[in-house]
């Protein structure tokens, strides 16, 4: 419903719409108000996604720093903290059992990995998810008729496997101070052939065969609350 209010123009008797401009002088405030706001969203978007990035860099430095200390070769992501641990060192091909190679390579990884994450307790609050995530190749089983049943069969793999990774960790001989924070954040995931490894654009399928150990931070203004925020 619209409301006019018309003043009337003592020297010609004209009558003169003044409702307009007040109401033009309200959508201008509106606007301002609605940028204003758009801009604090972005820019706590903003620190947000910095703060994420701070924490993940802080736990990549300090586990590739102790998994040299200790002689070990891992690829560690430096950006995220992601662990990626070639399928070929734990398990045979199109196996989910893990293989004695891959069980000594747990036994001198996980432990390093897990108390280096727990043993800065400031640190380990803000990390949300630790996600054990296994990856497979695209490339078809003998038998198999339909994509659908490769990417299938591909997922029971992919998950089997990172159920096996996440089942040895919790055999090593890590600190078991933290075993109750661990199994409160561990997540396991079964990726299947949905996240391949590309060379020059093209598929590298032992690349591609893998499980992950992904931390997920958790956001920003929820550790703030929780009196966890950084400097």
């Amino acid at each position: 419903m619209s409301i006019k209010y018309f003043k009337k123009n003592s020297n010609n008797g004209t009558e003169e719409n003044i409702f307009w401009v007040t109401m033009a002088d309200l959508l201008l405030g509106l606007a301002i108000i609605f940028i204003t706001l758009f801009v604090l969203a972005m820019t706590g978007f903003s620190q947000q996604s910095i703060q994420q990035q701070k924490v993940q860099m802080e736990v990549s430095e300090k586990i590739s720093g102790d998994l040299k200390k200790a002689n070990i070769v891992a690829d560690v992501d430096k950006m995220t903290g992601d662990l990626k641990i070639d399928a070929v060192e734990l398990f045979e091909l199109n196996s989910y059992v893990l293989s004695d190679n891959g069980k000594a390579l747990l036994d001198k990884l996980a432990p390093i990995y897990i108390n280096s994450i727990f043993a800065d307790k400031e640190l380990a609050g803000q990390i949300q998810y630790i996600i054990i995530q296994g990856h497979t190749d695209s490339q078809m089983f003998a038998g198999v008729k339909s994509k659908d049943e490769q990417f299938l069969k591909n997922m029971d793999l992919s998950l089997k496997r990172a159920n096996a990774v996440a089942e040895y960790i919790f055999k090593t001989n890590y600190n078991k101070e933290y075993a109750d924070q661990f199994r409160k954040i561990v997540v396991v995931e079964g990726k299947s052939f949905n996240d391949p490894v590309l060379v020059n654009g093209v598929e590298d399928y032992g690349k591609s065969r893998r499980v992950e150990l992904k931390l997920k931070v958790k956001d920003w203004n929820v550790s703030t609350a929780l009196g966890l925020k950084r400097e």
